[in-house]
């Protein structure tokens, strides 16, 4: 059983973003509603399927989700870490009863939270758009779990690491979204010459987001680009890899956590 000072400890970084909506929940909103629009509907209709029988606006909503949750569970983590470093309110945190484990866990449950409400705004976003039908639920919902709480555990590292809120931006937009737009958000790995492919298996956001496809579509770009002999389970291959990368980003957020990396001076 969790303590009631992780309780308290959820329920504040819960509190953090749900009071703000202007500032957390908006911004992807609109951005997502843009996507959308101009992906969509205006150079949608003089695309070519990127795959037989799926149509380009309803492709595009599996990366975008998995853009806007992977970037708001890790710019959740690693503003709250840092914020409570720069203003030196975390080492309250820090001399309470909570281990070590309760305080990650509490800051990586918070900002996956975050995560998946901006990806569920985004689906429904696509809904307004194009009809979506989910073909694989559990593991859909698994996938988005896992991926939730994988860049909220990237996220707290990144916290303790930034020297200013600039390094912060850095990460985000300059790291993190672009692996995540050349994670075949945009087309599909079947489109791309075989060099390419192979250059683009070495992208991690390429796992995500065909993970999350082959949850909400049905559709895999790993049964034709992977190698014959993991094609077919490529989807539950991934996600077995990604869960044990989260498990492993986590235990090292509770590593620097105990030993006070980025916390104390």
């Amino acid at each position: 059983m969790w303590s009631v000072g992780f309780s308290a400890l959820f329920r504040r970084e819960i509190l953090r973003f749900v009071r703000r909506p202007k500032n957390t929940f908006m911004p992807p909103a609109i951005t997502n509603v843009l996507y959308f629009a101009v992906f969509g509907l205006i150079l949608g209709g003089r695309i070519d399927e990127p795959v037989e029988g799926i149509g380009y606006i309803l492709f595009l909503v599996p990366g975008l989700v998995v853009l806007g949750t992977i970037s708001n569970a890790f710019e959740n983590a690693s503003f709250s870490i840092f914020h409570g470093r720069w203003n030196e309110y975390i080492h309250e945190t820090l001399t309470s009863p909570l281990s070590y484990a309760e305080m990650v866990v509490a800051y990586v449950g918070a900002s996956a939270v975050r995560g998946l409400i901006v990806g569920v705004i985004i689906a429904v976003i696509g809904r307004l758009f194009v009809p979506i039908s989910i073909e694989n639920g559990l593991f859909l919902v698994v996938t988005m779990i896992v991926i939730a709480a994988l860049f909220a555990g990237f996220g707290i590292i990144g916290g303790l690491v930034a020297r200013d809120f600039d390094d912060l931006t850095v990460m985000n937009q300059f790291i993190l979204r672009p692996l995540v737009f050349f994670g075949a958000v945009f087309y599909s790995l079947t489109m791309l010459e075989p060099i390419w492919q192979a250059v683009s298996m070495l992208n991690p956001m390429v796992y995500m987001v065909d993970s999350v496809r082959y949850g909400l579509l049905g559709y895999s770009d790993m049964h034709s680009v992977a190698p014959a002999a993991y094609a077919e389970f490529a989807p539950y291959a991934s996600l077995g890899v990604l869960t044990l990368l989260t498990v492993v980003v986590i235990a090292v957020d509770v590593y620097l956590f105990k030993i006070g990396y980025g916390l104390t001076d």
